[in-house]
């Protein structure tokens, strides 16, 4: 078992928003488990940040299953050690109206990211308050304010809100904190996805989301990454409860 400082579970972290939140943790020094239902990718991703001088597993996991969190949380126990931060990022779209949305769609939703980081936090939290401390931060979205054609994506994020802010007041006390990134308009595998959807060209579709953000441009994963990284450290621990958008200007 690998002794360091932090060992954290970063989960859909083959590619995306995750890729980029375990490498910047792990640039922080921090031992990071890169956790997808992608097990090549989530491999490639603890294999990059190795090679970089860090210190990084990469396990197979389906977030939904809880067999299967359980098995992946006891390896990363095993390998790197107990963790104490732990990002819920996995996440999966089945964008649609509600007119025809099937059951399926909107259950598979639910089940990645609700069921998911429920598991997650669950899995891990028995860690941080053995060490009395930690740091669960969950990645919600813009959506959850509404977003036509993402009932259930725009209902899962808007409960990993409410998630985040009973954790906050139930695990305090232990020293663990928890928070909720929103990001708005990044540009991802899952925004192109938003964008074939629309019938759009994703450089089009850049083009006019960017033309709506005050900063004159899309985010990217890094921008994420920074704002996890801070959550995750020693200097955010009077920081719990709060859900902070990435969106490149206000959010109503």
């Amino acid at each position: 078992m690998v002794q360091t400082e932090r060992v954290a579970i970063v989960t859909g972290a083959a590619r995306g928003i995750g890729a980029a939140v375990a490498g910047r943790l792990a640039r922080n020094g921090v031992a990071v488990a890169a956790l997808d239902r992608d097990g090549d990718g989530a491999a490639a991703v603890a294999a990059e940040i190795s090679s970089a001088g860090g210190t990084a597993l990469g396990v197979h996991v389906d977030v939904a299953d809880e067999t299967s969190v359980q098995g992946a949380v006891s390896r990363v126990v095993e390998e790197l050690g107990n963790p104490t931060i732990l990002v819920n990022n996995a996440g999966v779209l089945r964008d649609n109206l509600l007119f025809r949305m099937s059951l399926e769609d909107w259950e598979t939703v639910m089940a990645v990211h609700l069921r998911g980081s429920f598991l997650m936090t669950r899995a891990v939290q028995e860690h941080m308050v053995a060490a009395t401390w930690g740091r669960v931060i969950s990645l919600s979205s813009t959506s959850a304010l509404g977003n036509r054609g993402q009932s259930n994506y725009a209902t899962a994020k808007a409960g990993l809100q409410g998630l985040t802010k009973t954790l906050a007041l139930e695990l305090g006390k232990f020293g663990v904190t928890a928070n909720a990134i929103a990001p708005g308009f990044i540009q991802t595998d899952m925004t192109r996805a938003t964008a074939q959807r629309l019938g759009l060209e994703f450089e089009e579709f850049i083009a006019a989301s960017q033309a709506q953000i005050p900063v004159g441009r899309v985010g990217q994963p890094e921008d994420v990454a920074a704002l996890a990284a801070f959550l995750a450290s020693e200097e955010a621990g009077f920081i719990s409860g709060q859900v902070i958008y990435v969106a490149g200007g206000p959010v109503d």
